[in-house]
């Protein structure tokens, strides 16, 4: 059986790049003012923020690497970093021996919270500010239903 691609039109083409260009420059800024002023990747933030928002500051390794896209490896490795910075520890987790927990500690909160509010202010001014409300909404709305099409839910 022969497979037909469906190549892009121009019109497709031209959007498709134009979200690879929109997208990798919002993350890429956003990543770059983190680094300058926090002293940390985008990555290391979201790790951060996630715990932030956990039960007691507390997540599964295996939890946190899913729903921050990372590899257990990669997220293991990041979480190194932030425990050489103080900003995390891992335990072992105590319902599951091959388990570990990672618990961002009262300097971790504490640099994110000083983190945050140059963060959003980046996030405004790279991606609300340039859009009008409508188009805002659009956004929301295109956003998830790529993220349910590509979660599965």
């Amino acid at each position: 059986m022969v497979v037909m691609t469906r190549w892009l039109n121009p019109d497709e083409q031209h959007t498709w790049r134009a979200f690879l260009t929109a997208s990798r420059g919002v993350m890429d800024a956003l990543d770059r003012e983190l680094q300058r002023d926090a002293g940390m990747p985008h990555a290391y933030y979201e790790i951060l923020v996630r715990l932030s928002e956990a039960p007691e500051r507390r997540m599964r390794m295996s939890e946190l690497a899913e729903i921050t896209g990372s590899s257990r490896s990669r997220l293991s490795h990041a979480v190194a970093r932030l425990e050489a910075a103080g900003w995390v520890r891992r335990e072992d987790c105590p319902t599951d021996r091959r388990g570990q927990v990672a618990h961002l500690t009262e300097a971790g909160f504490q640099t994110l919270a000083a983190a945050a509010p140059g963060h959003v202010e980046g996030v405004r001014r790279h991606l609300f500010d340039v859009l009008s409300p409508a188009e805002v909404d659009q956004l929301r709305r295109i956003s998830e239903t790529l993220a349910a099409h590509l979660t599965g839910s």
